[in-house]
């Protein structure tokens, strides 16, 4: 009687210290806040979401507005713009720069210059965007493309449209058309497509005739809500390691049936 009564209390502990492991895993996972991961000329993905998921652009005017006021705050904050998408409630660039300190820099004045503009315009106060913006460091080799369709498939997945050229406000037309677009700056991977101009469009055209795997859309959203690197496991080690932290827990597919609830923050 008495053995099976220790037995039963040791259970209860091991289960208990179990209970208590997970709970701290969750915790660190969802409350402690990892610090911004941001390299000098490693690509940089940003998110930046409406405050309760309000719109940030009411009008045409609206987002020509910010798309010169991204081109102005770039330019002296040494960020080179990739890739964008503005959504109706939410913002995603692909940049780098030469500073380590650039991107923050560029969100800071970039939101709140175009904040008191839309305020003024439409007569309110307070906040637009909803608390710090996301990024994740992007590996460029293999992922940084990905990242270019990602972003300006955005629209088409959000069923705005059915190809990514009819939406006017993504860097698409730029990058798959050749349309004027002062925003953008060519990555060097982008510039490595081809010899010339209409080389590199029509493989980067080419890049759009692959559909993006479930998988592959919700490694980059764990990536992007996490502030983890998104790459290969040794890229997201290295750079880790680069910035002296304890490595991100890297992406699994089994983790995918927990992420869904976040899966949901993110286009």
């Amino acid at each position: 009687m008495a053995g099976a009564t220790r037995h039963c209390v040791a259970s209860i502990r091991l289960e208990t210290a179990s209970i208590w492991s997970c709970l701290h895993v969750l915790f660190y996972e969802t409350m402690a806040r990892r610090p911004r991961l941001v390299l000098p000329a490693v690509p940089l993905h940003i998110i930046q979401r409406g405050n309760n998921r309000n719109p940030c652009f009411a009008s045409e005017t609206d987002y020509l507005v910010y798309l010169s006021l991204l081109r102005q705050y770039a330019a002296t904050s040494n960020c080179q713009i990739h890739a964008y998408v503005l959504m109706t409630n939410h913002v995603h660039l692909l940049l780098s720069s030469g500073s380590r300190n650039g991107p923050s820099m560029l969100m800071r004045r970039l939101g709140q210059h175009y904040v008191q503009y839309f305020n003024r315009r439409y007569r309110r106060s307070g906040t637009l965007w909803e608390g710090r913006f996301r990024s994740c460091l992007v590996e460029q080799e293999r992922y940084l493309l990905i990242c270019h369709r990602y972003i300006e498939l955005n629209p088409v997945r959000a069923n705005m449209v059915s190809e990514p050229g009819a939406y006017p406000w993504s860097s698409f037309r730029a990058n798959a058309l050749g349309e004027e677009n002062p925003v953008i700056t060519p990555h060097v991977v982008y510039a490595g497509l081809g010899l010339h101009a209409a080389e590199r469009r029509s493989a980067y055209l080419d890049l759009f005739q692959e559909v993006m795997s479930d998988q592959l859309l919700e490694q980059i959203r764990y990536a992007s809500n996490r502030n983890a690197p998104l790459g290969p496991e040794a890229f997201v080690a290295d750079t880790s390691r680069s910035l002296g932290l304890i490595p991100a827990r890297p992406y699994r597919k089994r983790l995918l049936v927990a992420d869904k609830q976040l899966a949901g923050k993110v286009l």
